[in-house]
């Protein structure tokens, strides 16, 4: 056998259809686009146009929001961590944070971060450090001994440092904090002072 002897299976490659060329071709004159009207010509046919009427993606009701710059995170729940501690994949003595995670199999990446939840029981002391956690993955992991360090809780802390320090080169003095109770709202006396101090 050559190489200009190879030929691929009978029927593999289907030739594409001609149109506009000729009576004879099976698809000539109109090209099978059917006589005048809007999507006989090219550039015809808008997506999800319906002829002037209100077009059903703007007839459904608009629900919520998305919001910009979400971080996406990679949940797991306390009894996953009991299982791999039991299984031996963790370590329950080291710090546990979300590469020692994906190297036991507990999750399959970080993501943005690791989010602690409470679904489930745990035996083991765990110092876990994570982006953050809820109340009772903390309560939890606290209860049988263990710590959980939030690293939003310290991005937080870094942002409105950043925000001081900028505000503070600028001249700028912080924004009057609302007072507690019914009241949630500065009053404009308030901000005055504030802007003369």
């Amino acid at each position: 056998m050559k190489l200009n002897e190879i030929r691929d299976n009978e029927g593999a490659h289907k030739k594409r259809m001609r149109v506009g060329r000729g009576p004879g071709s099976g698809k000539g004159k109109t090209a099978g686009r059917g006589v005048k009207g809007q999507n006989s010509r090219s550039g015809g046919g808008k997506v999800g146009f319906e002829g002037g009427q209100m077009p059903l993606y703007m007839r459904m009701p608009k629900r919520g929001f998305n919001t910009p710059n979400t971080l996406k995170l990679a949940e797991v729940n306390l009894w996953r961590l009991q299982e791999a501690v039991d299984a031996g994949k963790l370590d329950a003595k080291a710090e546990i944070n979300g590469e020692a995670l994906v190297a036991a199999g507990v999750i399959r990446r970080v993501k943005d971060g690791v989010r602690v939840l409470g679904e489930g029981e745990l035996k083991a002391k765990l110092n876990l450090v994570v982006w953050s956690a809820s109340a009772g993955a903390i309560k939890a992991v606290e209860a049988a001994g263990g710590s959980v360090t939030q690293q939003r809780i310290e991005a937080e802390a870094k942002a409105a440092a950043r925000l001081e320090k900028r505000n503070a080169a600028r001249g700028k003095a912080p924004e009057p904090k609302a007072p507690k109770g019914d009241a949630n709202k500065v009053s404009a006396r308030a901000k005055r002072t504030a802007a003369k101090a």
